[in-house]
């Protein structure tokens, strides 16, 4: 079995896995679930090439539309799904959530999105499979256990003063019944508060938004710059939607701190692909 090495990785929430030897990163408090499928990608065991090598799944970023859509279906097989079942977001650091069934799947992939400015997908329907790309924004996976539920969202630092990890699970409540307390939440690969420097004005939002916390998510470096810890804020947010501390699974992997293994927009200078969460109720489950 190939070696991927991460730094600072203790495997207490993540997984490596590998198919075909192409690595991908899934959570063991969502593996547990065998009606579940979730991964997060590396950037290795793809066909792009140079500063996009080699599993860029990001549009708009270099790459030839070609490689991108062969690096979808080399995941999917890798993963265990069909590339034509994807449903990708539209991201633009909203707080937006959409509802997805399986007529939207293939769109944003195969087929043109008929939405835009959405940076967070929900469904209740097996054989769909949500997809959202990152490079140091935070991934949030969102699962109501209990009916069925999935939930995937996009949290850069304007998602996340805007909660978009909570009012994902609003729209889980409000149209398919889900409870904070069946809800078992996620935060994936994402940059660590070591390596993510903020200015006064964005530190500003947060220390209005999270008053009794500030201390927990901000670290002063002086000179009007500051450590932002976005996993911490996503970990409140959540506690304040109404998920039980318990249901919360924290990643521990940086992408900053990994260049050679994940993309990072910071440690890359820009110069970077994009990696893809993925969370869906496997079809097959539903079909026996």
């Amino acid at each position: 079995m190939r070696v991927v090495k991460l730094n600072k990785y203790s495997g207490s929430t993540t997984k490596m896995n590998f198919h075909n030897e192409v690595p991908y990163l899934s959570f063991r408090a969502l593996d547990k679930y065998l009606w579940l499928n979730n991964g997060f990608t590396t950037r290795l065991g793809g066909v792009s090439s140079g500063f996009l090598s080699s599993m860029n799944l990001g549009f708009g970023r270099g790459d030839t539309e070609e490689n991108v859509v062969q690096n979808h279906e080399i995941i999917a097989d890798t993963m265990g799904f069909l590339a034509k079942d994807i449903v990708a977001t539209h991201q633009t650091h909203t707080t937006n959530i959409r509802v997805v069934t399986k007529d939207d799947c293939g769109k944003g992939l195969y087929k043109p999105r008929d939405y835009e400015n959405i940076d967070g997908i929900i469904t209740n329907e097996p054989g769909v499979i949500l997809a959202a790309y990152f490079a140091d924004c935070v991934p949030l996976y969102i699962v109501d256990t209990k009916n069925k539920v999935i939930g995937l969202s996009h949290s850069g630092w304007r998602g996340t003063v805007g909660k978009i990890g909570k009012k994902t699970i609003e729209l889980m409540r409000e149209t398919f019944g889900s409870k904070p307390e069946d809800i078992t939440a996620c935060i994936g690969p994402s940059i660590c508060q070591k390596c993510y420097e903020i200015s006064r004005d964005v530190a500003k939002e947060f220390t209005d938004v999270f008053s009794g916390n500030v201390k927990d998510i901000l670290v002063d470096k002086g000179n009007d710059k500051y450590l932002l810890d976005l996993w911490r804020c996503n970990q409140l947010i959540f506690q304040e939607a109404g998920v039980l501390s318990e249901n919360i699974h924290t990643t521990d992997i940086c992408t900053c701190c990994n260049p050679d293994t994940l993309y990072s927009h910071r440690g890359h200078n820009g110069k970077r692909g994009n990696m893809a969460a993925f969370l869906s109720i496997k079809q097959e489950r539903f079909e026996k």
